[in-house]
């Protein structure tokens, strides 16, 4: 491989580690690439795999490559010897299950690798259709076993890069980090890292039978039935739109699918009893990633991103916060609940902490006290700095955690949570904090706190003044304590 020399890092863009997964390994788990005579360049980001419009725009990746090489990876490394042996840290992006690319400009992480002497790996995995729909003729969670896939790139290669493979730390945010909690519960991913960050767990895991009645109303939008070789016949480019439109109407199915038709996406990673045995919560409280160092945490204001990006800001009224609160809180009392727990909450207030909590907030504390219970050991953190973009009315919103840790003010989502703003003295400070305390975490397993336990329940907050202290989400956390995140089920 022929990289480029870029601030005091070497860095490989577009490599791949798996086939193009098309033609005849359309729908099928990835294969391992095939090797090239001589030199390869590697200048150029591999082109993202397939996938709907979303709420970043068509232009997210209009000057994204094209082609059928989807499955790639990049390094930034700051010395590609390979007796170097650094800690390697590999970024698994969010987006939904159906968006991502790892070279959008938001995940450059020179700064990464630079400041915490890291080799850091971005990768790119099949998303929406290709990556999570329940099709018959093709194995289940192909986006899972994408990611599996570049992890054993990683163990074989990662040595000529400069870096350890026994000291590999994945890290992803959203559907990154649902993605990673996938990962420490599947039996083909065991040994292939040692350290976990998820950032802000999505709660969502379909069951098999509700995967399957949601690919086949995907494949009725595009007139095919839920096979492979029926979707094979559509170009992957043109096929994202079959998801796009159910997305549109999916309010229709509420009676088959439940709390799945009020989320952004229908897809989800699939609990089919092979490639993902039982959900994350399961796994880990039976021990399965006990020998795996986690850390997990979320923003204090995560669903309001979502909120102002559907105009509803300020507009909630108290019977759309009844509704939320009957359908997402934790059983039947909940309404009742969450107002005697919040009673100077407004209805907008209410709306967006139980749409937090029932998708992030728990899921993340959950999954950290289901580590615990597997005899395994966990830090959790909340961000509760507010993005400043916007006239500062996002608070710490889904996905500032992004920015703050690549540095990347200017890029993607951190272009409007930072709009109209130089980054603060105060930003770049909290900015190099998260990068200290992953590339710290990625060294020791000690990102600089305490672990969290039952007792204490001590958690880092990160904001102007970081500091330790019991949950600050404690009022939620007893409302949700018996609650346990089931895959979703088909409503028969």
């Amino acid at each position: 491989m022929r990289g480029r020399l870029e601030g005091g890092l070497a860095v490989f863009r577009g490599v791949p580690f798996a086939e193009p997964p098309v033609g005849d390994a359309r729908f099928a788990a990835p294969r391992p690439v095939r090797a090239w005579d001589g030199t390869r360049d590697a200048f150029a980001f591999g082109p993202p795999p397939p996938q709907e419009t979303g709420i970043q725009g068509r232009a997210a990746l209009l000057d994204a490559p094209t082609g059928d090489d989807w499955l790639t990876v990049n390094v930034w490394t700051p010395d590609p010897d390979p007796g170097a042996r650094r800690p390697v840290m590999v970024w698994i992006y969010g987006g939904a299950y159906k968006l991502g690319h790892s070279g959008s400009p938001g995940y450059d992480a020179r700064r990464i690798a630079r400041d915490g002497d890291v080799v850091v790996v971005t990768l790119n995995y099949r998303v929406g259709i290709e990556g999570f729909a329940r099709v018959d003729g093709a194995p289940a969670n192909r986006g899972l076993l994408d990611q599996v896939a570049a992890l054993e790139w990683v163990r074989e290669n990662i040595t000529a890069f400069g870096g350890d493979p026994g000291r590999v730390t994945v890290f992803g945010e959203s559907a990154g980090a649902g993605s990673i909690a996938s990962l420490l519960a599947m039996p083909s991913a065991s040994g292939l890292f040692r350290r976990a960050i998820a950032q802000s767990v999505p709660g969502t895991y379909f069951s098999d039978e509700l995967a399957k009645d949601i690919a086949a109303a995907i494949a009725a939008e595009a007139g095919l039935r839920p096979t492979a070789a029926d979707l094979s016949t559509v170009d992957p480019r043109q096929l994202p739109a079959a998801g796009e439109a159910l997305a549109a109407t999916m309010r229709q199915y509420e009676d088959r699918w439940g709390p799945v038709v009020h989320t952004l996406t229908p897809f989800s990673p699939v609990v089919d009893g092979e490639v993902l045995p039982t959900t994350p919560w399961q796994a880990l409280a039976a021990g399965t990633a006990r020998d795996v160092e986690l850390i997990v945490g979320h923003n204090s204001e995560e669903f309001r991103l979502f909120v102002l990006l559907s105009g509803q800001l300020g507009k909630i009224t108290d019977g759309e916060a009844r509704a939320a609160l009957r359908r997402f809180g934790p059983g039947p009392d909940a309404e009742q609940a969450y107002r005697t727990g919040f009673p100077d909450a407004s209805p907008g207030e209410l709306y967006e902490r139980v749409m937090s909590d029932w998708l992030f907030h728990m899921p993340s504390l959950h999954l950290a006290e289901a580590q615990l219970t597997g005899g395994g050991r966990a830090h959790v953190y909340e961000l509760t700095w507010p993005a400043p973009g916007n006239g500062g009315v996002l608070g710490a919103c889904h996905g500032l955690d992004i920015p703050l840790l690549f540095g990347t003010f200017d890029a993607d989502l951190g272009s409007l949570l930072f709009a109209g703003t130089e980054p603060s003295p105060e930003a770049e400070a909290l900015s190099s904090r998260f990068r200290a305390s992953w590339t710290a975490f990625a060294r020791t397993g000690d990102p600089g706190w305490p672990t969290y336990d039952t007792e204490r329940r001590l958690v880092q907050v990160l904001d102007a003044a970081p500091e330790v202290i019991p949950y600050p989400e404690e009022t939620s956390r007893r409302l949700w304590e018996r609650h346990t995140f089931p895959a979703l089920p088909l409503i028969q």
